[in-house]
């Protein structure tokens, strides 16, 4: 009895022992922790997006209040709300958030098909199957993983292809990391114009395949007033930077693949 008695005594001492030691660890070792990051984290949609360039609402949080010059007008899904209340609760000055939206980069139109696919009916299992049943492996493979990855319901699936509203549209970049074909694009809301063909094959494989491709012929390269129209990888690409929205690349276009995204008057 009396081995049993001092055996749980040493058990029980020790336990105190190691608890003591761990109290004093915890106290000494402890991580400060800025409350602000959790009120900010509050702000923010909580979307989980990336798009600020952190990882996460509570990496851009903690970005914000580390004092490392992170901006807080970042969170696109969050808008010019979001950066308001982000600035009083660091006691800056407000900047107003910058819109973005996506875009598709494949006009759809009339597409050929190389084969019937019965398969799981994702972009990403079809496009495993040699590239999926549209004979151009570029384009959009219409099973609509970004309109399930999109939080705002701005994409929806029209004949098989992907279109995005942008009065919808946040921003955020989820539909751009769900599409296979690496299609969308995260455009600023300044940006006037956009190619949407992603095939990088010759003018005449294109035109076999589609029937509105970027067909390479340098028109728009040519004839662009402000030389914002440049040619790379047999795809034209307007820079927007230089654009000035008057919209002569989107007539003068042979195929009508260019979009204008907003005209010189807005």
């Amino acid at each position: 009895m009396e081995v049993i008695i001092t055996a749980v005594a040493c058990v029980a001492v020790i336990g105190v022992i190691c608890a003591a030691i761990l109290s004093l660890a915890s106290k000494a070792m402890a991580v400060k922790t800025d409350a602000r990051a959790a009120e900010i984290e509050n702000c923010l949609p909580g979307s989980n997006c990336g798009a600020c360039g952190f990882p996460g609402c509570a990496g851009y949080a903690a970005a914000l209040v580390s004092g490392e010059g992170a901006k807080a007008n970042l969170c696109t899904p969050g808008g010019n709300t979001a950066a308001k209340l982000i600035a009083e609760i660091l006691g800056i000055e407000s900047e107003e958030a910058a819109g973005k939206f996506a875009v598709v980069r494949c006009g759809g139109g009339e597409r050929q098909k190389k084969m019937d696919y019965r398969g799981i009916q994702t972009c990403a299992a079809a496009k495993q199957v040699f590239g999926g049943e549209n004979a151009c492996a570029f384009g959009c493979i219409g099973y609509g993983d970004c309109q399930k990855s999109c939080p705002s319901d701005a994409v929806c699936m029209i004949n098989g292809l992907a279109w995005i509203n942008p009065d919808l549209c946040t921003g955020c970049g989820l539909c751009v990391k769900s599409c296979p074909n690496r299609l969308i694009a995260v455009t600023d809301s300044t940006d006037c114009a956009a190619v949407l063909c992603a095939n990088i094959e010759k003018g005449a494989a294109k035109r076999k395949k589609c029937a509105n491709p970027c067909l390479g012929c340098g028109r728009c390269v040519r004839e662009c007033p402000s030389g914002a129209a440049v040619m790379e990888d047999n795809l034209a690409r307007i820079d927007s930077e230089k654009c000035t929205a008057c919209g002569h690349c989107a007539e003068i276009c042979v195929t009508k693949c260019i979009k204008l995204l907003q005209t010189a008057e807005n």
